[in-house]
């Protein structure tokens, strides 16, 4: 990096820490620090939602696809809105109903305390490896644009981002992501207008040989529905249940929307958030491709695509910007990640009785312990935003079960709903074992738990009542 680079970036990290910590000051209560008073306007709770939920594997892998293959990566996205819209219909009216600071209080109090505990187990455990490969996503980027090491860069991002998450709370959180998200988002625009102007054919024509090649590609015919991904009707249903179970079970999402005054302002922010995602996507989908007619078909290292582009073809300055946007992307993810896992601690494992100070301790203890974990994760064969979507396939499907079981008449037995939720889950495993295509593990593991919750439940009646 040149020097303007390194100035760019370490003022960008100074006034991050420091507008955390002027914003902590306006932090009272535990309801302030987690929900920020229940007054975040809908428009920055949207963009919080997607700089949360994209964050910088995004940034890194997305144009990675697109360089290597084609943008049938963007059917997930089709599949986005509407699953958000699903959200919006049938779980966001039960939070802003039962007002719950945790979502999990709603499996709490139609099961008990001890399901509670268990969703939120649940979700603590998701939370924490899914966030420690996003990341090991950024440390990859950071390493190949600097040169430092993979644990420095973890270090360096995770304390800044220690220092505005504990100060400032929710609030500061979901207005620094929005800042982050238009930064970062910013970053493939400049990307894409960097490559049309030093190409030496025009838009139009770099869009027809793109085309030509097929690496504009959107649908995928390709009818083998459960071994093959990327087809259309399992992409799509992939997307849908994706989208269902992050942005209706996952508290780390949900916690934006429930910070929102009203359900008409979740609602705009929960469905407007995925039609921002649907563009986000096509632009770094573009740059990818735009990057591979830059280049032309060289071999890169996987997921080093963007990175590599950044260092050896961005004049300084615009160099320095893109890693800002890299790190904007890493840390809006981390920060949200460290608030919600306190929050759900605080909620629904201590039962809420907890000081605004301890809250900011717990806090600190999930930090060290994400940061933790992307010290020690290795990088997985697959494209790093694939690995990152597997592994909320593995749960999502249990907690949106017994989402889905609350809204029944039936008592149901915490037996029956623990066993339906692990049953839900090892089928997980069982597809993946299988070779089945992963877009599908939602869908299967939610049919397995309600299946399996409900006869266990049945068995259990009859056999109290003959005996």
């Amino acid at each position: 990096m040149q020097p303007l680079d390194l100035t760019i970036i370490i003022c960008f990290l100074v006034a991050m820490a420091g507008y955390g910590i002027w914003q902590g000051r306006t932090n009272r209560t535990t309801g302030d620090y987690f929900l920020g008073g229940r007054t975040i306007p809908w428009i920055v709770a949207m963009f919080s939602i997607v700089a949360t939920e994209t964050s910088v594997l995004t940034f890194v892998s997305v144009p990675g696809i697109a360089f290597r293959g084609d943008w049938t990566f963007l059917q997930l996205a089709f599949g986005y809105i509407i699953g958000r819209m699903l959200v919006s219909a049938v779980l966001l009216p039960v939070y802003f109903r039962q007002g719950v600071n945790s979502i999990y209080e709603v499996i709490g109090n139609r099961f008990g305390p001890h399901m509670q505990k268990l969703a939120s187990t649940v979700f603590l455990v998701t939370r924490i490896l899914a966030d420690g490969v996003r990341f090991l996503a950024t440390a990859v980027v950071v390493e190949a644009v600097t040169g430092w090491p993979l644990s420095t860069s973890v270090l360096i991002i995770g304390i800044v981002t220690l220092t505005y998450t504990l100060s400032g709370g929710i609030r500061t959180i979901v207005w620094l992501d929005s800042i982050q998200f238009v930064l970062y988002l910013f970053g493939g625009i400049i990307t894409i207008v960097f490559i049309v102007a030093n190409l030496n054919i025009g838009l139009p024509e770099a869009f027809a040989t793109l085309a030509d090649g097929g690496k504009l590609k959107v649908i995928n015919n390709d009818w083998r529905l459960f071994s093959e991904p990327w087809a259309f009707l399992s992409a799509l249903t992939g997307g849908i249940l994706l989208s269902l179970g992050s942005h209706g079970v996952d508290y780390m999402l949900v916690q934006r929307v429930l910070g929102c005054k009203n359900l008409a302002s979740g609602r705009k922010a929960m469905i407007g958030s995925g039609v921002f995602v649907f563009i986000q996507f096509t632009v770094f989908l573009l740059a990818g491709s735009l990057i591979y007619l830059f280049l032309g078909d060289v071999q890169i290292e996987k997921d080093r695509e963007f990175a590599s582009f950044i260092v050896n073809h961005l004049p300084a300055g615009l160099k320095g910007l893109l890693l800002a946007g890299v790190l904007s992307a890493a840390m809006s993810t981390l920060s949200s990640s460290i608030n919600s896992l306190a929050s759900s601690t605080v909620t629904d494992l201590l039962g809420g009785k907890v000081s605004l100070n301890r809250s900011r301790l717990i806090s600190f203890g999930w930090a060290v312990v994400l940061i933790g974990i992307a010290l020690v994760l290795d990088e997985s064969n697959s494209a790093i935003v694939v690995l990152g979507l597997k592994i909320g396939s593995f749960t999502y499907g249990g907690l949106l079960g017994l989402f889905l079981l609350s809204k029944s008449g039936r008592q149901f037995r915490a037996f029956s709903l623990t066993a339906g939720l692990l049953a839900g889950m090892g089928t997980v495993f069982m597809l993946e074992y299988a070779g089945v295509a992963w877009t599908w593990y939602i869908t299967f593991s939610v049919m397995v738990n309600i299946a399996v919750a409900w006869s266990v439940d049945s068995i259990m009646k009859l056999s109290s009542r003959n005996g």
